[in-house]
């Protein structure tokens, strides 16, 4: 009582894939998939045809059969119910269901035939198990591709970068050979523009900004922000970071603009992409260039029910140190957070834990020990919090998704709210869709949109949540389909403020001197944030 083989033949008797599921000759199923043909005859009602030896179950699909072979001994209804989990896996793996669609697809129809059929039975599966299985996702190459995505896009804001700097030299070079004595003593005034940081929040007040020296006014153009041309005149999330120095290098300008040429080429967006990878947020922090780097990190686990209700809310943040000179070490910091008695503190093992709750200060348990120079990454972690909830007001941003079927369409209308606590960057809601010939007809949209067919998922992308767009829509239709194939929904964004509201008001030198210069990073981003 088995599945001898399962195959694919066209109407006229050419084999395009089959799969045998016990020891078979070639020229065996050769001659028995060639006597299919002959034994169908047409204008019959019946889905199987009967041998000597064995019994055919079939089913047409446009232009071609999908064939069981079975021995007659087997139980029809069994064979007739695996025929039809493997007609609906089929479409999932050859879109285009010819000859040259299933021939450029076979080894996948292949694999996913051994999924629902083992030694000639019939395996418990559905077709989204089927596909899950012959995914075979690695952590290994998901991690080695975000890796490779964080040096590409790292590249691409280097090269933004320097284009941008080139063509402000060239403007302001002009402006300087016109304007004679007057506009150089007009660039020199504007030398205490101080650099500004994207993405992280300075409460130092102090300025980073580059002097000039010796009548040279070319270093300006490294320190002014650069904004992309996006609707309503918003500046981007990514910040031109300094220079260092390199001042006007004409010679490069050929280069950078055919390596943006060639990246456009290639479709990629430079300017307007405002969908930020997962690794986006760290690949845009420049190095630390102040003495002492705090960075205060709060990352956001938030499961959402879609009927409304919070299922998980975690929120978990990291005080980092990173100095860049030994000598600096010799410190303690002050903090201050708000009163939110829900938030629970946890200090590094050599932090003086009295000082720290009795003064709100960090410092080392012993004085005579400086914190240690050089960290990679964010640096030494001080202190660290956590924040559980099951109120529905602390969640920064609701998604409210309706679909709906009517006829042979299905309407899906999805709406986002996001809580005036925070201002979210680079929101990208991601939406799981079946798997579709054609990219969904979208009607309407707050924002921008994006369909990734490879993964069948269509992304709803807005540059920047405020005050203006607390909320917004979408409307788009599919093809008839189940609910439930439109989640689990997710998201992710950053914002500059955190749940916690830490920050840095002072830097205490342990031995004589000024305290060292400082500056603070803030970011609240999210690790999982989707709505099931």
């Amino acid at each position: 009582m088995v599945v001898l083989a399962a195959s694919i033949i066209s109407k006229s008797g050419k084999v395009l894939v089959s799969r045998q599921f016990v020891d078979m000759s070639r020229i065996r199923i050769e001659g028995l998939l060639a006597a299919f043909p002959k034994l169908v005859g047409s204008g019959k009602q019946h889905t199987y045809v009967e041998t000597e030896n064995v019994r055919y179950v079939y089913q047409p699909i446009d232009v071609l059969y999908l064939l069981l072979v079975t021995n007659k001994q087997s139980n029809i209804l069994e064979d007739l119910d695996t025929l039809r989990l493997l007609s609906k896996v089929v479409p999932e793996y050859s879109p285009s269901l010819d000859e040259e669609g299933i021939c450029k697809n076979a080894f996948e129809l292949i694999f996913a035939f051994d999924e629902v059929i083992s030694l000639g039975h019939k395996e418990n599966v559905t077709v989204a198990q089927v596909k899950q299985y012959c995914e075979m996702e690695s952590h290994e190459e998901r991690l080695h591709k975000l890796v490779l995505q964080s040096k590409i896009n790292e590249t691409k804001d280097v090269m933004k970068r320097k284009a941008n700097e080139i063509d402000k030299s060239k403007i302001e070079r002009g402006k300087m050979d016109k304007g004679g004595f007057s506009s150089l003593q007009s660039m020199g005034s504007m030398g205490s523009i101080g650099r500004m940081d994207s993405g992280f929040g300075n409460d130092t007040g102090i300025s980073s900004g580059n002097n000039f020296g010796s009548g040279s006014g070319f270093g300006l153009s490294s320190e002014v922000d650069s904004f992309s041309s996006k609707p309503k005149g918003r500046p981007s999330a990514a910040v031109s970071a300094p220079g260092k120095g390199m001042g006007m290098k004409l010679g490069k300008s050929q280069k950078a603009n055919q390596f943006l040429e060639s990246l456009k080429a290639e479709g990629e967006l430079i300017v307007e992409d405002v969908r930020p990878s997962a690794n986006s947020s760290r690949a845009a922090a420049p190095p630390p260039t102040d003495p002492i780097t705090l960075t205060t990190e709060e990352k956001l686990n938030v499961t959402l029910k879609r009927d409304g209700g919070v299922s998980n809310f975690d929120v978990q943040g990291t005080l980092s140190l990173q100095v860049l000179n030994q000598d600096d070490g010799y410190i303690q910091v002050q903090i201050e957070s708000g009163d939110n008695p829900e938030i629970k503190f946890k200090t590094h093992p050599n932090i003086n834990k009295e000082l720290f709750s009795n003064e709100n200060i960090l410092g080392s348990k012993d004085p005579n020990r400086p914190f240690p120079a050089g960290q990679s990454g964010d640096g030494l972690g001080l202190l660290k919090w956590r924040l559980q909830s099951k109120d529905e007001s602390d969640v920064p941003l609701t998604i409210n998704c309706w679909p709906s079927v009517s006829g042979n369409e299905t309407y899906v209308s999805i709406e986002y709210e996001a809580s005036s606590m925070f201002d979210l960057q680079n929101v990208v809601i991601s939406v799981p869709l079946p798997a579709l010939r054609e990219a969904p007809n979208v009607r309407q949209i707050d924002g921008e949109w994006r369909y990734d067919s490879r993964n069948s998922v269509l992304e709803w992308s807005i540059l920047l949540i405020d005050d203006s767009n607390r909320s917004g829509s979408m409307e788009f239709v599919v093809p008839p389909a189940d609910t439930s194939a439109f989640f689990p929904i997710s998201v992710r964004f950053s914002a500059t403020s955190t749940f916690s509201n830490m920050k840095v008001v002072n830097i205490i030198p342990l031995r004589n001197g000024s305290a060292p210069k400082f500056s603070q990073r803030t970011q609240l981003v999210t690790d999982s944030y989707q709505v099931v």
